[in-house]
């Protein structure tokens, strides 16, 4: 039978509320592991069983840790030798040193978990290094005096002990995106930490030289080695509770609420929940106000502050945008417990009507929510799964966000109309503004593309202004913008000054995965023909996915459309990219081969899609001969609204339709129709009825023409059919179905 696991766990203090060992936060593993080695020291050197129970400390998993709730303090320069100089003997100059401690309640502990098999050596192990950690007296830099005790625990109690523990949570995360590293030891670390104390005794090599009875004394500085420490990601998520608006009614469950109304719907519920918390926690008012109201809040705090996120119904073409739920987000910062705060807004009550003619009372509260898939439509992982969030490069608002003023506000005649260039200088300070949004909102990923208009992204969605009404916001502040990230973002993502009270709510753009679109800005001539334009894309493209695979690497037939040997693929199974220049909507469009056959990718064409993504990095100009000098913008696709893909049972010829064959003895109009069926019959659609609205025949026999397909039932797009049809010929939109 396997020995049962064991928790050896080190609890920290520090003297003072303070911590300036800037930038990890919490203090790592490794630095208690260094302030550990550096008290055994102070305590006489390391003896033979220390250095066994440090090995062994070594070896084991990386451990949970929970700190208290932190904020950033006031930062100064602090003016120190420079070290670094080689122009200048050392110490002969100074230089400014950035300090900025992070601040937080020092009569909270640092609780470092790590767990180990329960066998005498490991107990034994375990015990000595509890008792060493009575010797610590620092952790951070010199001026962060703390001191630790241990204990030996088991799982539960461990859980337990967490559970109670009034911040946040850090878990080693394997596979974890990174963006949270701390530094932990490996084995091997001890003996890199001697040898660094060794070396640094002997960094100073002084050679003394003399020369006309004058001596001059030369010192070189050598660096210590570095210790050896291993890179571990650890994650420690906001706690997200998804609540929702029901009625006491069974044959009404929800109350939905319209979406502009979330100003006042955040309001209510914001005050109720402190009130509830105030008379459960009245020792805890002033923290309660700076947390849910933000009143007395400084810059430091707004890390820490719950955000209350009323989310409109979305995920389909239909829905209507009314708040049926209601997101708590609660930071990993945050001073409050995350249950009490839970608890504060669980059975709210909104609202009460009363039947004039039965008596029955009903009430709308606010209760847990059931379900959470509402919140992958906002690129947030659900609390009840450990499923990873929902990451995009793409995000628009649902809400309309309340974009940080760039100058004083002017009065306008209320019958003034806004000409072109005002339109324009407009838009170009509110591009301007939500950089500094993002900024404010702490959102670090790199802007690729920006977009910004007053009226919703969606067919049901609200414009800017009726947001404002009965808000302290000025409604010339509100925009609906568009994110492209050069890097996908998970949620939930909210911008700008309102985000506290439901405003500037963003939702990633679905269904683009196999679609890319970009916007022709400018530089197109007129006339041009799309086919050659979409010609120009395609070597546009494969030259930068050359560029990414290497020059000497040859490309595959997803992008080229070729065998190996450079003859044109003849399988018909249209395995490779569709290049589209989609005029009428002054866009270009790639398409990847799943897309054309509506079916799943399969796992080589997902590798070639992120290819794909990676050599189309920052692309903005194309090069398109007598079509002009193209500025391009990444632009959004809506599968279920857009022409060329929402279902639909009539579709219309965008551009030429060409036969895969020759017409041999049949009509005009019989050769296209029998050639169109054996097209679409290969694509998997269903039989349409065919109408040449108008054909041309070339000199040589060829056949092109526009025309009309209607089907019995909706079918999805992109429709492309033809012999040309992965440079754009044979497009098909939606069309109005025709009276029979």
């Amino acid at each position: 039978m396997p020995p049962n696991n064991r928790v050896l766990l080190l609890g920290v203090r520090f003297h003072e509320g303070r911590y300036h060992g800037i930038p990890d936060w919490p203090p790592s593993p490794a630095r208690l592991f260094q302030a550990l080695v550096a008290g055994a020291i102070e305590g006489g050197g390391i003896s033979t069983d220390d250095r066994a129970a440090f090995e062994w400390l070594e070896a084991l998993p990386a451990p949970v840790i929970a700190a208290p709730a932190t904020r950033d303090g006031q930062g100064f320069g602090n003016f120190v030798p420079n070290n670094d100089s080689d122009k200048h003997p050392p110490y002969s100059k100074k230089v400014s040193k950035a300090i900025k401690p992070r601040l937080f309640e020092a009569e909270i502990p640092f609780l470092y978990a790590w767990t180990f098999q329960d066998t005498d050596a490991d107990q034994q192990r375990a015990h000595r290094i509890r008792d060493l950690a009575e010797r610590l007296y620092q952790l951070g830099r010199g001026v962060d005096m703390a001191w630790a005790w241990g204990e030996l625990l088991d799982e539960e109690e461990t859980q337990a002990r967490l559970a109670r523990h009034r911040g946040p949570v850090y878990r080693p995360t394997p596979g974890g995106d990174r963006k949270h590293e701390l530094n932990g030891p490996l084995p091997g670390s001890l003996n890199s930490l001697e040898l660094r104390h060794s070396a640094t005794g002997n960094r100073f090599d002084y050679k003394i030289e003399t020369k006309r009875e004058k001596a001059k004394v030369n010192v070189l500085f050598s660096r210590p080695p570095k210790p050896r420490f291993r890179s571990i990601a650890y994650d420690s998520p906001s706690h997200h509770y998804l609540f929702e608006l029901r009625t006491t009614n069974p044959e009404t469950p929800f109350d939905p609420q319209p979406q502009e109304h979330i100003f006042r719907l955040v309001l209510y519920l914001r005050d109720a929940a402190r009130e509830r918390l105030a008379r459960a926690l009245p020792e805890e008012t002033a923290r309660i106000e700076r947390v849910l109201i933000g009143r007395n809040a400084t810059e430091a705090d707004k890390a820490s502050r719950v955000r209350i996120l009323p989310l409109p119904s979305i995920g389909h073409f239909h829905a209507d945008q009314d708040i049926r739920r209601v997101l708590v987000e609660v930071p990993v910062n945050c001073p409050l417990r995350p249950d009490d705060l839970e608890w504060a807004f669980s059975g709210l009550v909104l609202s009460e009507t009363t039947d004039p003619d039965t008596g029955e009372v009903t009430q709308t509260r606010l209760v847990p929510a059931a379900d959470t898939a509402m919140l992958r439509h906002f690129g947030v992982s659900s609390p009840k799964s450990r499923q990873a969030a929902n990451k995009s490069r793409l995000w628009q608002t649902v809400t309309p966000a309340v974009l940080p003023a760039q100058a004083p506000r002017k009065r306008i005649a209320p019958d003034h109309r806004k000409g072109a260039a005002e339109r324009l200088a407009g838009e170009a300070q509110a591009l301007s503004a939500v950089h500094q949004a993002l900024r404010h909102a702490g959102v670090a990923s790199q802007v690729a593309s920006l977009r910004v208009q007053r009226d919703p992204f969606t067919a049901k969605g609200q414009p800017a202004k009726p947001f404002a009404d009965n808000t302290r916001f000025a409604p010339e502040h509100l925009w609906h913008v568009e994110i492209g990230f050069r890097e996908p973002v998970a949620g939930p993502l909210v911008i700008g000054d309102g985000r506290y009270m439901g405003l500037g709510l963003m939702a990633p753009v679905q269904g683009r995965e196999g679609i890319l679109a970009y916007r022709i800005t400018e530089g197109l001539a007129s006339p041009a023909d799309p086919i050659e334009l979409a010609r120009a894309l395609r070597r546009a493209v494969m030259a930068r996915v050359q560029q990414t695979l290497g020059k000497r690497e040859p490309l595959p037939e997803f992008f080229t459309g070729h065998e190996v040997t450079g003859e044109p693929l003849r399988r018909g199974d249209h395995r490779h990219l569709a290049f589209i220049a989609d005029l009428p909507r002054n866009r270009l469009l790639i398409v990847a081969p799943h897309r054309l056959q509506n079916r799943q990718a399969t796992s080589k064409e997902r590798n070639a899609i992120k290819t794909l993504d990676a050599a189309l990095d920052g692309f903005s100009e194309l090069r398109a001969g007598t079509a002009g000098l193209l500025k391009l913008l990444p632009d959004s696709i809506d599968p279920e609204s857009d022409p060329l893909f929402a279902p639909a049972k009539c579709w219309e010829s965008v551009t030429e339709f060409h036969p895969t064959r020759h017409a041999k003895r049949a009509s005009v109009t019989d050769a296209l129709k029998q050639d169109l069926l054996r097209e679409t019959h290969r694509r998997g659609f269903p039989e349409p009825t065919i109408e040449v609205i108008d054909s041309t025949e070339g000199p040589r026999g060829g056949l092109s023409a526009h025309l009309r397909l209607s089907f019995v039932a909706s079918q999805h797009g992109p429709l492309l059919l033809g012999r040309n049809c992965h440079t754009g010929g044979g497009l098909f939109q939606n069309a109005p179905a025709v009276e029979a």
